[in-house]
C-alpha cells in the first residue's frame, strides 16, 4: 500500500512539472474523525497545488492534505447541532474572501456548513440503521463573485454506530419435535436472532444464545443457536410437550448488552416403545343362537399407550376348539377387536365356545425389541343362548314342473318344514298371496302339498315363483319362507308359421334352379332353439310349375325357380304356397303363401326396379324420355296459367291508360266525408263565382229565410262569347269519330272571369219547396246524357240533396 502511494505521488510530481497550465489549489479538510478507520480516499484530495512563479516555470508550494470522510455519532441527543468537521483551503487567508458551499445528500436539511469558516454541523439526530453514510460535495468560491476557486471535492460523512438495537428473533415463536427416547445431543432445531447494529464495529452485533427455561431437558449452542436434547430417554407417555425459552444477547453476552427472547414449543413424537395390553385375561360373551352369519357377536380391546400407527393392533384367534365358527377383525377407528360369526349357531348342538385371542402391534421398532414381546393374549368364552326359532325347511328352495292345460286340483309337489327346538311344535303351511295374486295354486296347510287351482298357459306365463310360509303352531309369530319355482311345460298347440312377411322377387334373367329366397319359421310353443321345422311344397294338385321349396334341414328352406324367362309384361306377381311342419307332439303344420314379384335386375343379379314404369322399356321409351315428356307437360301448364293471369289483369285495368290522353277521367274515390258540419274537407270557394257577394253566404244545413234567397241575375251580353265557345266545342265533340263509346266529361279549358248568371251548380242552391226542372240537360246532346239521367232520377225518387249537389258540382267544374 505504501509503495502504491509513493508511486502515485511520483507520477503526480512529474505531471506538475511537465504541465503547461497552472494548477488550482484544492481544499484542505480538517475532519473530526476517528483514527484507524480509513475509507478510500479521493485521488484529488491527496494532490498538492501550486501557483505560477514566473513566466518560465512553476514554483512548488507545500501540500494541503484532504481527508474524504467524517464521522458523526448516531442518536445524538444534545441541544446544539452536532459538530462534524471543518473544511479549509490554502487559498483562505482568513480575510473572509472565500465562501464554502455544500451539496449532495442531506445538504441544507441534515448537514449545514459555515460559509466563512467551513465548519460542518448535523442539524438533527441520525440513525445508522436508517442510513449508514452520506455522500456530499464541497467547493470554495469567491465571496464576491461566486467564482469557483477550486474544483468540487467529494467526501463521505459516516454515521458512527452505537448499541441501540437488541437482537430479534424474526421467525419466533418456534415449533419443533424430536422422537421420544432419543439419546443426548439429538438435534432438535436451530434459532437465529438478528441485530440491526453495525457488525463491523465493536460487539454491538455479536449475539450469544442461552436457555432461560427448559433445562435440564435441552441445551443450546451459544454461537450457532442449535438446540439439542440434554436428557436421555425422555418418554412421551410421561410428558409430551416442552416449552423452552431462548435468550439472544449482544455485546458478546457481556453486562450492558441488549437481549431478546423467543419461545420454542418442542413436542416429543411417538415411537413404538409400548406393547398392547388386554385389560383382563378372560372375556365372557353371550350370543343368541339366532345370530345371523357375518354379524358382530362381541368386542374386546387391547390398549396401547402409543399413538398413531404405533398404536395399531392386529387381532388373531389362536386355533383351538372354536373350529372356524368365529373370526376377529380390527376396528380401524378405535382399535377394538370385533368378533364375527362365521357359521350358524345351534343351542341344541353346542352350548359354549372357548378360544384365545392374540393382540400384537402392526408396526414394530427394532430398537425396542429388548423391552419384551410386543403382543398379549386373552381368553374368550362364548355362551350360546337358546332362542325359540322358526321352522326350518328341508331345502333352501324348491323347483317343480307341470304341463300346461293340466286338470285343476292336480298335485305338482310338496314342501316340508320342521321345528328343531326341544318343544318340536307342529308346523302349518300357507302361500304368500303377494307372490300368487291370481291364485293359480293351493297348498295343504298340514302336509304342504301344492296343487293347481287355475288353468295354466305357458304362452301367457312360462314360470311361476311363489313363496310358501311355514308357521309354528305354538308360536305363530315365528315363521319362515321358502321360494318355490313352478315351470310350465309346453304342449304343442300352435302350428308353425313364416318367421317374417317376406318380400320375395325373381329377376327376369333368373336361371333354372336358382335360389331366390331363404325362409325360416317360428312357433309360439317353444323357443327356436328347441324346435325342428320342415318345409316342402304342397301336394301334387297344388304344386307350382314356376317355383318349388327346398328344405335345407337347419330350420330354413329355399325358394327355387323351376324355369327361366320371367317377364313382367306376361305376369308380374306369383303366389307360392309353403307347407311347414313342426316336431312337437302332436305334430302341428300350416300352409303359408309367399308373394313373388318379377323385377328387373342387372347382370350380377342385383335388383334395379320393380316399379310399373319399367313395363314401357321394351316399347322403346327410356326413363330419360319419360322425364323429358313430363317436363314438357309442366312447361305447357305454366304457360297456360301465365296467359290466363295476364288476361285477367287486363280486364281489371282502366279503359283509358294512355298518358297522352288530355281528357280528364272521372275517378271514384269512395271517400266518406265528415258530414254536413265538416267545412274543412273541401275548399268550397273554388266552386263559387269569384264575383259572388260574400255577404250573402248562408248555411246549407238550415233552411234559409225567403228574403235571403238570391235572385238570378239578368243575362249579360258579355256571356255571349262563352255560349259560342261551348256550342263550338259541343259540335266538335259530337262529330269526333275517335271519341270513346262511353260517357265522359270534356274539359273546355276556357278561362274567363265568370258568368253573370253565376254558377250552374246546385251546391249553393237551397232546397225549396218547388223542384227545379232539369229536362234542358237532355237537349245538350249525348255528352250530357249521364248527367241528365242522374238529375232526372233525382226528381222522381227524391234522393238525398247533398249527394245530388256533389255530382252537379263536379259536372260544373269540368266545364
Amino acid at each position: 500500500m505504501l509503495k502504491g502511494n509513493c508511486l502515485l505521488l511520483f507520477l503526480c510530481f512529474l505531471f506538475v512539472q511537465s504541465s503547461p497550465a497552472p494548477l488550482h489549489t484544492l481544499p484542505l479538510a480538517q475532519p473530526h474523525n476517528r483514527p484507524g478507520h480509513d475509507w478510500p480516499r479521493s485521488p484529488a484530495g491527496m494532490l498538492a497545488a501550486g501557483h505560477r512563479g514566473g513566466s518560465g516555470g512553476f514554483q512548488r508550494v507545500k501540500r494541503g492534505w484532504v481527508w474524504n470522510q467524517f464521522f458523526v455519532l448516531e442518536e445524538y441527543m444534545g441541544s446544539d447541532p452536532q459538530y462534524v468537521g471543518k473544511l479549509h483551503t490554502d487559498l483562505d487567508k482568513g480575510d473572509s474572501a472565500v465562501k464554502y458551499t455544500l451539496s449532495g445528500e442531506g445538504a441544507g436539511t441534515i448537514f449545514t456548513i459555515d460559509q466563512t469558516t467551513g465548519d460542518i454541523h448535523a442539524l438533527r439526530s441520525l440513525d445508522r440503521e436508517e442510513k449508514p453514510y452520506y455522500t456530499l460535495r464541497a467547493q470554495a468560491v469567491d465571496m464576491d463573485t461566486n467564482r469557483p476557486l477550486e474544483p468540487e471535492s467529494e467526501f463521505v460523512i459516516k454515521v458512527q454506530d452505537i448499541n441501540d438495537n437488541e437482537p430479534k428473533f424474526l421467525e419466533g415463536p418456534y415449533t419443533a419435535s424430536v422422537p421420544e427416547m432419543s439419546p443426548v445431543g439429538t438435534y432438535v432445531t436451530k434459532v437465529t436472532a438478528t441485530d440491526a447494529d453495525d457488525p463491523t464495529y465493536g460487539n454491538s452485533a455479536r449475539v450469544v444464545y442461552s436457555i432461560l427455561h427448559g433445562q435440564p431437558y435441552f441445551s443450546v449452542d451459544p454461537k450457532t443457536g442449535i438446540i439439542r436434547t440434554a436428557l436421555p430417554n425422555m418418554d412421551r407417555e410421561v410428558k409430551e410437550l416442552y416449552q423452552v425459552l431462548i435468550q439472544a444477547k449482544d455485546m458478546g453476552g457481556q453486562l450492558g448488552g441488549l437481549a431478546g427472547t423467543t419461545t420454542i414449543n418442542i413436542t416429543l413424537s411417538d415411537v413404538n416403545d409400548n406393547p398392547p395390553r388386554f385389560s383382563k385375561s378372560i372375556f365372557h360373551l353371550r350370543v343368541p343362537e339366532s345370530s345371523a352369519v357375518g354379524s358382530a357377536v362381541g368386542r374386546i380391546k387391547a390398549h396401547d399407550l402409543d399413538i398413531g400407527k404405533n398404536a395399531e393392533v392386529d387381532y388373531n384367534i389362536i386355533p383351538g376348539d372354536e373350529r372356524g365358527t368365529f373370526d376377529i377383525t380390527t376396528n380401524e377407528h378405535n382399535q377394538e377387536g370385533i368378533i364375527i360369526l362365521r357359521r350358524p349357531l345351534d343351542y341344541e348342538t353346542r352350548k359354549a365356545y372357548t378360544f384365545k385371542v392374540e393382540a400384537s402391534n402392526a408396526h414394530l421398532d427394532s430398537r425396542f425389541h429388548s423391552f419384551g414381546p410386543f403382543k398379549d393374549t386373552a381368553t374368550v368364552k362364548i355362551n350360546i343362548l337358546d332362542v325359540d326359532e322358526p321352522p326350518v325347511f328341508s331345502k333352501p328352495s324348491y323347483t317343480m314342473n307341470i304341463h300346461e292345460d293340466t286338470q285343476l286340483g292336480t298335485t305338482i309337489g310338496a314342501v316340508t318344514a320342521q321345528d328343531l327346538d326341544a318343544g318340536s311344535s307342529p308346523v302349518r303351511y300357507s302361500i304368500d298371496w303377494k307372490s300368487d295374486l291370481d291364485s293359480f295354486f293351493d297348498i295343504d296347510p298340514v302336509t304342504g302339498t301344492i296343487s293347481i287351482s287355475e288353468l295354466l298357459d305357458r304362452e301367457s306365463i312360462a314360470q311361476h315363483n311363489i313363496s310358501v310360509v311355514a308357521t309354528k303352531v305354538n308360536n305363530p309369530v315365528l315363521t319362515s319362507r321358502v321360494s318355490v319355482t313352478v315351470h310350465i311345460l309346453d304342449v304343442n298347440e300352435f302350428p308353425p308359421e313364416l318367421a317374417i312377411p317376406y318380400e320375395t322377387y325373381v329377376c327376369e334373367s333368373a336361371r333354372v334352379g336358382q335360389v331366390i329366397q331363404v325362409i325360416s319359421a317360428k312357433d309360439e310353443d317353444l323357443p327356436m332353439s328347441g324346435q325342428k321345422f320342415s318345409f316342402r311344397s304342397p301336394q301334387e294338385g297344388m304344386k307350382s310349375k314356376n317355383f318349388t321349396i327346398k328344405d335345407f334341414g337347419n330350420n330354413t328352406a329355399g325358394v327355387v325357380t323351376l324355369r327361366s324367362g320371367f317377364r313382367r309384361r306376361t305376369q308380374e306377381i306369383y303366389h307360392l304356397p309353403v307347407f311347414i311342419e313342426d316336431s312337437g307332439l302332436p305334430v302341428k303344420n300350416s300352409t303359408s303363401t309367399l308373394t313373388i314379384r318379377v323385377c328387373a335386375c342387372n347382370s350380377e343379379g342385383a335388383l334395379l326396379t320393380c316399379n310399373a314404369e319399367a313395363i314401357f322399356l321394351p316399347v322403346g321409351l327410356s326413363t330419360g324420355a319419360l322425364i323429358a315428356i313430363l317436363v314438357c307437360i309442366v312447361i305447357l301448364l305454366v304457360i297456360v296459367v301465365l296467359y290466363v293471369g295476364v288476361r285477367r289483369q287486363k280486364k281489371k285495368e282502366t279503359l283509358m291508360t294512355s298518358k297522352e290522353d288530355i281528357r280528364d277521367n272521372v275517378i271514384h274515390y269512395d271517400d266518406e266525408g265528415g258530414g254536413e258540419e265538416d267545412t274543412h274537407a273541401f275548399d268550397m270557394g273554388t266552386l263559387r263565382n269569384p264575383k259572388a257577394i260574400k255577404e250573402n253566404l248562408f248555411r246549407r244545413d238550415v233552411k234559409p229565410e225567403a228574403g235571403s234567397v238570391p235572385r238570378p241575375a239578368a243575362t249579360s251580353q258579355d256571356s255571349a262569347d262563352i255560349q259560342d265557345f261551348i256550342t263550338e266545342r259541343l259540335q266538335e265533340h259530337d262529330g269526333d269519330t275517335s271519341a270513346p263509346p262511353y260517357d265522359s266529361l270534356a274539359t273546355y279549358a276556357y278561362e274567363g272571369e265568370g258568368s253573370v248568371a253565376e254558377s250552374l251548380s246546385s251546391i249553393e242552391s237551397l232546397n225549396g219547396e218547388t223542384e227545379e226542372d232539369y229536362d234542358y240537360l237532355n237537349e245538350w246532346g249525348p255528352r250530357f246524357k249521364t248527367l241528365a239521367g242522374i238529375f232526372g232520377d233525382r226528381s222522381e225518387s227524391q234522393t238525398d240533396v247533398t249527394s245530388t249537389a256533389s255530382t252537379t258540382t263536379t259536372a260544373e267544374n269540368k266545364h
